[in-house]
């Protein structure tokens, strides 16, 4: 992607209706920011908790080449796949782990926000919903 061109957006998919983005929409507006290799670090994480059955449904079956990696703290994901991953993809990726393990994802929003990459690559009002969205989660847990 040329700096000058925009990374497509995911919309919400928030199901209050409100404007704000959901958090599976976050991840993935910025995983479309960051560098390949940040990518593939980034989608190796979040392919790494699911189990066989929802990485090969999850993205369309995308990932499912993976199956044989998964459960591993950091899935290999190749430079390549990084780079074809899209948005969308990441985002239905982000949403299977939501749903199926919203303690788990939470961790996973910490483990970005403690990543400068990461943090660096979205905008100051995302950064910030996702850090408010952290803190709101680990208050509900106590």
């Amino acid at each position: 992607m040329h700096r000058d061109e925009h990374p497509p957006r995911v919309p919400p998919a928030d199901p209050r209706g409100d404007d704000k983005p959901s958090l599976p929409a976050i991840v993935a507006n910025a995983f479309v920011r960051l560098d390949v290799g940040a990518r593939a670090r980034l989608l190796g994480r979040l392919l790494a908790p699911l189990g066989p059955s929802a990485l090969a449904a999850a993205a369309g079956g995308a990932f499912a080449k993976y199956v044989t990696n998964n459960r591993l703290p950091l899935v290999p994901v190749t430079l390549e796949d990084a780079a074809r991953a899209t948005a969308a993809q990441v985002a239905d990726v982000a949403r299977a782990i939501q749903q199926t393990n919203p303690q788990l994802f939470e961790r996973l929003l910490e483990l970005l926000a403690r990543d400068a990459t990461t943090i660096a690559a979205l905008s100051a009002s995302i950064a910030a919903l996702t850090l408010e969205r952290v803190a709101a989660a680990r208050r509900d847990r106590r």
